[in-house]
């Protein structure tokens, strides 16, 4: 009795820590080297227009930072630093979200703190290595391609480019691959709707597969923007074409 009563405690303990509530969102920064005053933007997108759209902002302090407000559903936002050489981006949701900004590489911060971000840096991570091979072929012929364009060599040209098309076409593959894999292990994850809506375009893509997937994710996801256009997709592929023949009610089979 006592062991319960000391885990119902300490559970109350940490609920009663939090510093957030449902719908509320807390993101906690750490901007190192950064000089007092500099400006932090948050920016969405309008549902709309779907053009960015500035949501808050506020100024660093002693190498920190903080924005607080309410979010109905998670979705992708990014976080724009004064003379930053590019956007910060995440996922902006329920919870306390902790972004640790690395002034001289934009793209090196630290996102982490709730289910949805940790999930996206994760996936990240494991798509970059699978580029990596498509990457590390621009850096090593970059020098090779531009004297040959400037020598008007076509033979190289067209060489290095049919390389670079047949790696392409690996990591293609590989991509798509893993983003099924992922999609079939995390139904919860906010990712994985992103994931089927890409998908949804791509016109060799199982349909049925992809519709399955849909209906297998979590209802919180379902109910996120791209689930709800997700589903509007699969419904009118499902309808009948302009000018097709219904089928008589009550006709012999």
């Amino acid at each position: 009795m006592k062991k319960i009563l000391f885990v119902l405690t300490a559970s109350a303990a940490i609920i009663s820590c939090s510093k957030v509530k449902d719908g509320e969102y807390l993101i906690t920064g750490t901007a190192t080297g950064i000089e007092n005053g500099k400006t932090i933007i948050l920016q969405g997108q309008d549902p709309a227009t779907r053009m960015p759209v500035s949501l808050d902002t506020v100024k660093v302090e002693n190498g920190k930072f903080e924005i607080k407000g309410k979010v109905t559903e998670p979705a992708f936002h990014t976080l724009i630093l004064q003379g930053a050489n590019g956007p910060i981006p995440f996922i902006l949701e329920t919870g306390e979200i902790k972004i640790a900004v690395d002034k001289d590489s934009i793209h090196k911060s630290k996102i982490s703190g709730t289910y949805n971000n940790d999930e996206y840096v994760t996936f990240m991570e494991d798509m970059n290595k699978t580029q990596k091979s498509l990457i590390d072929f621009q850096k090593k012929n970059n020098d090779k391609m531009k004297q040959a364009q400037q020598a008007q060599d076509t033979a190289t040209i067209n060489g290095l480019m049919k390389q670079y098309m047949e790696i392409q076409k690996e990591v293609q593959e590989g991509s798509k691959k893993k983003y099924l894999a992922y999609a079939e292990n995390h139904p919860k994850s906010f990712i994985t709707a992103l994931i089927i809506q890409s998908l949804l375009n791509d016109p060799t893509a199982d349909m049925k597969k992809l519709e399955g997937l849909y209906n297998g994710l979590d209802e919180s996801v379902k109910n996120t923007a791209p689930g709800k256009e997700i589903k509007t997709r699969f419904g009118q592929a499902k309808m009948p074409s302009v000018g097709a023949t219904a089928p008589a009610v009550g006709s012999a089979k």
